[in-house]
C-alpha cells in the first residue's frame, strides 16, 4: 500500500480515532492513535476497500491490549461526582465544557464494564461497526461480540441483569458442559448447545482442538463428546469460559458465549500474545 496514501487516510480520520478510542480510554485516547500509527507503519497492508472502518479497527485493537493491560493492573479510580447535562447554552465554549462533562459520565459507566464488552458496545453502538467486524477486533465469534454488546447495554441502562450476566448462572452451565463433555454425554451437551451454535479457534489452538471452526450443535457435540479432561472453567474477559491446563501452564481458553440458557458460541484462543491479553484465571471453587 502507498505510503504516501496510508498518511493521508490516517490524517483525515484521525478526529474520528481519536473519539473511538476516547469512548474506550479517556485520557489515554492520544497514546492509543499513535500506537495504532506505529503499529500500521511496521506491518504489512492490503489493498483496503474501507479506510476508515479499517482504521478504526486498528485503533480498537491498540485500545483493546490497554483496557485489558490496565484491567490486570486494576484502573486508577475515577472520581464520579460527574455534574448532570445541562441543555445548550448557545456559548460554543461553554456547550464544550458541558460535552466533555457528559463524557465523563459516560466513561464512568464504562469504566464498569470488561474490556471485551466495552469495546463492542463502543463500536457497534456508537460508531454503528457490524458484528462482523467487531469480531475480529475481538477475535471472537460474531455472535460472541453481539451478546457482550447486549450485556454492555444492559449494564449500561442499569437494567436488571439477565440470567446469562450472571456469573453464577454460567459457572452452572459451565459446569454442566465440562462434565458431559467428560463423561460422553452427547444428550446432555446437546442439551446446553443452541441449535446454531458456532465454534471457532485461532491457528495456535487448531493443533490441540483439531479444527478452526464447526457450525451446528450436532457437529459441535461430536467434537467435544469424550473430550476435555484437562480443561477447567476459568473467568475469561469477566465471563467464565474454559481453559485447557497441561501441566499447570494454560495453553488454551475458551470464551462461551451464552444466550437464552444455551451456548452460542466457543472461541478457542492459543495465540501466546492474546492469552496475556486475556489474563484468564483458573477458577478453583
Amino acid at each position: 500500500m502507498d505510503q504516501k496514501w496510508l498518511t493521508e487516510q490516517f490524517e483525515a480520520n484521525r478526529a474520528h480515532l481519536r473519539a473511538v478510542a476516547h469512548r474506550m480510554l479517556g485520557s489515554e485516547a492520544d497514546d492509543a492513535v499513535q500506537e495504532a500509527w506505529l503499529r500500521l507503519n511496521r506491518s504489512e497492508t492490503r489493498d483496503v476497500e474501507n479506510p476508515i472502518g479499517w482504521l478504526t479497527t486498528a485503533v480498537a485493537r491498540v485500545c483493546l491490549d490497554m483496557l485489558r493491560s490496565r484491567n490486570s493492573r486494576r484502573e486508577q479510580p475515577m472520581d464520579e461526582r460527574v455534574p448532570e447535562p445541562v441543555a445548550s447554552s448557545g456559548d460554543p465554549e461553554h456547550d464544550e465544557f458541558l460535552a466533555d462533562s457528559v463524557g465523563l459520565a459516560l466513561l464512568v459507566l464504562l469504566r464498569r464494564l470488561a474490556p471485551a464488552e466495552r469495546v463492542a458496545f463502543v463500536l457497534h453502538d456508537m460508531f454503528d461497526l457490524p458484528f462482523e467486524q467487531i469480531a475480529q477486533v475481538l477475535r471472537r465469534s460474531p455472535a460472541a461480540a453481539r451478546q457482550l454488546a447486549s450485556r454492555a447495554r444492559r449494564r449500561i441502562q442499569g437494567a436488571p441483569a439477565l440470567a446469562d450476566d450472571d456469573v453464577d448462572h454460567q459457572r452452572k452451565i459451565v459446569d454442566a458442559f465440562l462434565a458431559a463433555s467428560r463423561s460422553g454425554d452427547l444428550n446432555a451437551i446437546l442439551a446446553l448447545l443452541a441449535p446454531d451454535v458456532i465454534f471457532q479457534a485461532d491457528t495456535a489452538a487448531v493443533p490441540v482442538v483439531g479444527q478452526s471452526k464447526i457450525r451446528g450443535a450436532a457437529s459441535v457435540a461430536h467434537a467435544f463428546k469424550g473430550r476435555a479432561q484437562a480443561t477447567r472453567p476459568a473467568l475469561v474477559d469477566g465471563a467464565v469460559g474454559l481453559a485447557v491446563v497441561i501441566e499447570g501452564e494454560i495453553l488454551i481458553v475458551m470464551a462461551v458465549t451464552i444466550t437464552n440458557g444455551k451456548i452460542v458460541a466457543i472461541d478457542a484462543i492459543g495465540d501466546p500474545e492474546h492469552l496475556r491479553q486475556l489474563g484468564p484465571h483458573i477458577i478453583t471453587r
